[in-house]
């Protein structure tokens, strides 16, 4: 296990590498581009094809099922088969976590979009059309939507969970100053590009090739196995890439993968199954929404003393993930600050509406949103800069202990935000905004400079394990196979990008392969920002075990010790000789010296106890910082983000072009959350917002003009990752919390020292609620 890194004892700058390190485009770029890379709809189809959609009840969204009328369905020209739960001959469930998800509901209706029976027809468009006969008969019962009505009715899908650091209510009482509030953040649909898809093909002796469109190929070849009452060997499950994910397919993936399964067990043919998309918003997980209700104590000057937060999450109709997520929550509830004293709650209620599932920074950007709210609110009411505060009740530089015991050890927030508040001019920026604001009566400004410490690592920490498999052919090309998934984030690239770093060869020797539980067992899902940091150490074990015994016959060659051998610009070197990398890999082979193996990597450190609370879950921290320039037009809701600086910290970038990339991505995406994606549902339950038309994800118009994105130079993480590089998938998206608390500044000078009642998303409509709360009208 590795020693916990020293914070007083900064890492030098890294060396420079020939590969690694360096920026390179994304594998599949070129191809996107001209149209030719593939994603599940894409590959041919095998002769006899068929396609699956699914059918649900339209007029409730819970109730007891009375009826069940497919004979319009079956008759429908074109179609094969319908099947219902009654086909499945194993176990009716695709949930990730304690059960509860049926694949195909039956007795009851838990929300409205359960699949309730599934057309298997000659054609897509049959199949659709098909889908829309089938009559459920459902004795409705009124649902409960909203957290207000599972909190009525006492209803959770999993037992509370609590923090407690200190004695925060001593703390709060013998607080001078108390403030409280209440925030609504909404929830977020992922909308990725490439829907949910999966294409199930039967193979020899009943065995099943299934490819799919997933971030867990593992947990679909389980499922699979486990509905069809088949071993998890005689089932493989593929994805060469996805089109988006966003931990929409994380878990979300799977129901329609084990549907395409069974259309193909049943009727023996290749059978194709890819939502629509207005399905796919109406029967998918969506980001967590949440109220938080909050107290905060100080010491009169903005220094805080305790905390006390509850976070009353609306997870849906099922447990999904939502353990894991809300859990996430808590542990960001503090994002860079220290509490002295905390309390930290959180309920996961249960509302009969589609479970809410992982979506990109898994539950920690609700905690961040809560923290910087908070303190916003602090800074407003005190009438003081709100970064004078941020930086005030950051951790210390020399660590400080979280409310969930773990030390923070390698804290570098104050030289990241010192650095970005002198590059963003932000001083002199506070000053023309307050002059301009005092002139413009419409037209409001806003500033804010946000920090960012995320967790890195799985919380369950079986999950922090990866495994690789890489081959050295005898013309010395290089293949590399790893459990980790593409989505798009340049995860493949990065750990090709390894492989030829170990072996001292171009990046063009190295073929990428799609991932499969074929070649790598057990693997678990590309999420929580580790895919690179799991993987591509796993390859790197693989590659090192390799190279060792290639050392050896080198070695043996040019008559030199073996720790004089290096690999490096295509060549093999050992004293005044050298060989180019192909000819080792042949002379290996015919001195019957293996050129293949396995690599498998573990996290260390990961030490959690959610029993006990104790341990550390993560095994180090992201940093970063964003400041946002926004402005408000008070009449019409309408608001333009006009400038945004943002420094983050990727430790010794694996790829830097690609990790600005992600920054730039994530944040947009998170600007998006927190400013025009608003989720609706209705009274009966149903989703109003299931189409572009009514759910506004970001354009490239909304991106900002002026957007600048940079490196924080840290000299690399400070505990053995990769090269010491750090995780990017996740932390950007909390970046844009400074959009939200921009807007938040905009509305205050309407009124200072009052607090704006502004919840999440800022949507037009939001904003005006908040303007005309300000002016009280």
């Amino acid at each position: 296990m590795n020693a916990l890194p020293d914070p007083t004892s900064a890492p030098s700058e890294p060396e420079p590498l020939a590969v690694a390190r360096r920026s390179a485009p994304h594998d599949s770029a070129v191809k996107q581009v001209q149209g030719a890379a593939q994603y599940i709809d894409d590959i041919r189809e095998p002769a006899g094809t068929l396609h699956v959609a699914p059918g649900y009840a339209r007029s409730a969204a819970r109730g007891k099922i009375l009826d069940v009328d497919l004979s319009a369905v079956r008759a429908y020209p074109g179609v094969v088969a319908v099947l219902t739960a009654a086909d499945i001959p194993g176990t009716n469930d695709c949930s990730p976590s304690i059960g509860g998800d049926p694949v195909l509901a039956t007795g009851e209706i838990l929300f409205h979009g359960q699949v309730v029976y599934a057309v298997v027809a000659e054609t897509r468009e049959a199949a659709r059309k098909a889908a829309r006969l089938g009559r459920v008969d459902v004795a409705a019962e009124p649902p409960a939507v909203d957290v207000e009505a599972a909190i009525a009715r006492n209803s959770t899908v999993l037992p509370d969970y609590t923090f407690v650091k200190g004695d925060p209510a001593a703390a709060i009482d013998a607080a001078p100053v108390r403030l409280s509030g209440t925030i609504r953040v909404g929830g977020q649909e992922h909308f990725y590009l490439e829907g949910q898809a999966a294409l199930a093909v039967p193979m020899e002796d009943g065995d099943l090739l299934v490819l799919t469109s997933t971030q867990h190929p593992t947990e679909v070849q389980h499922m699979v196995a486990k509905v069809l009452a088949i071993p998890d060997a005689a089932v493989v499950a593929e994805c060469r890439r996805m089109g988006g994910g966003f931990g929409g397919k994380e878990s979300q993936a799977t129901q329609w993968a084990v549907i395409a399964a069974l259309a193909a067990r049943m009727t023996g043919k290749p059978a194709k199954l890819r939502l629509d998309r207005d399905d796919d918003m109406i029967m998918t997980g969506k980001r967590h929404d949440m109220r938080v209700d909050w107290m905060v104590a100080h010491d009169g000057n903005g220094r805080i003393l305790g905390v006390d937060v509850a976070f009353l999450a609306r997870c849906g109709y099922s447990a999904d993930l939502s353990l894991g997520v809300i859990d996430r929550t808590m542990f960001h509830a503090d994002n860079a600050y220290d509490y002295p004293a905390a309390h930290i709650l959180s309920r996961r209620l249960k509302t009969d509406t589609v479970t809410n599932t992982a979506f990109r920074g898994f539950g920690g950007p609700q905690g961040i949103v809560f923290t910087e709210r908070m303190i916003d609110a602090l800074a407003i009411t005190l009438g003081r800069d709100a970064l004078d505060l941020r930086k005030q009740n950051f951790y210390p530089r020399s660590g400080g202990t979280t409310p969930y015991g773990m030390t923070v050890t390698d804290n570098i927030i104050h030289e990241l935000v010192d650095e970005l508040e002198r590059s963003s001019d932000y001083r002199a920026r506070r000053r023309a905004i307050s002059a301009f604001n005092a002139t413009s009566r419409v037209l409001k400004k806003g500033l804010a400079l946000t920090p960012l410490k995320f967790g890195i690592s799985f919380t369950l920490a079986h999950l922090n394990q990866a495994g690789a498999l890489v081959h050295v052919y005898a013309d010395g090309s290089i293949m590399v196979n790893h459990g980790g998934t593409e989505m798009g984030q340049g995860l493949y690239i990065k750990v090709a990008q390894v492989v030829a770093e170990e072996f001292g060869v171009t990046l063009d020797q190295v073929k990428i392969t799609a991932t499969t539980t074929a070649k790598v067992p057990n693997t678990s899902p590309t999420a929580a920002s580790s895919g690179s940091d799991l993987n591509g150490m796993a390859a790197k074990v693989a590659v090192d075990k390799i190279r060792g015994r290639m050392a050896e016959v080198a070695a043996g060659i040019f008559g030199v010790p073996l720790d004089e051998v290096r690999f490096a610009d295509g060549r093999v070197f050992g004293g005044n000789q050298s060989l180019a990398f192909g000819e080792l890999a042949k002379k290996c082979y015919l001195a019957r010296v293996a050129l293949s193996d396995t690599g498998y990597y573990a996290t260390p450190g990961i030490t959690w106890n959610r029993d006990t609370k104790t341990g550390n879950p993560f095994y180090y921290f992201a940093y970063g910082a964003a400041c946002a320039e926004v402005t408000v037009d008070t009449l019409t809701g309408e608001m333009r983000v006009d400038r945004i600086d943002i420094l983050h910290d990727c430790g010794a970038s694996l790829n830097p072009a690609i990790d600005i990339g992600q920054i730039e991505g994530g944040f947009v995406q998170g600007m998006g959350w927190l400013t025009t994606e608003e989720l609706v549902f209705d009274a009966e339950g149903r989703l109003r917002t299931h189409a572009p038309s009514t759910y506004k994800i970001p354009t490239a118009s909304d991106v900002p003009a002026d957007f600048r994105v940079k490196l924080f130079s840290s000299g690399g993480n400070r505990v053995d990752t990769i090269y010491r590089s750090k995780a990017v998938g996740e932390p950007p998206l909390m970046l844009a919390v400074s959009v939200f608390s921009a807007v938040t500044d905009a509305l205050t000078s309407l009124k200072p020292g009052v607090v704006p009642p502004l919840d999440a998303p800022a949507t037009p409509e939001a904003i005006m609620r908040a303007v005309k709360a300000m002016k009280g009208k």
